[in-house]
């Protein structure tokens, strides 16, 4: 994902969006860990900035359920 996903980004954004965008990058991190052990990755850290842009949006959604 681009580097847009910062954490004032996502802030901005609804609830919904949020869970949106989590349930899209879930199925994107699941896509490529598949490909990743059928194949070589050609950005293998692509993975990385899909899981940290996961644990982002999970945690603003933490925030956000306890406050």
């Amino acid at each position: 994902m681009p580097a847009a996903n910062r954490p004032e980004e996502l802030r901005g954004l609804k609830t919904d969006e949020l869970q949106q965008k989590l349930a899209v990058l879930t199925e994107e991190r699941f896509r490529l860990e598949f490909r990743r052990a059928t194949e070589s990755l050609t950005n293998p850290l692509q993975l990385r900035s899909i899981r940290r842009d996961i644990a982002r949006i999970q945690t603003i959604l933490k925030e956000r359920a306890s406050a």
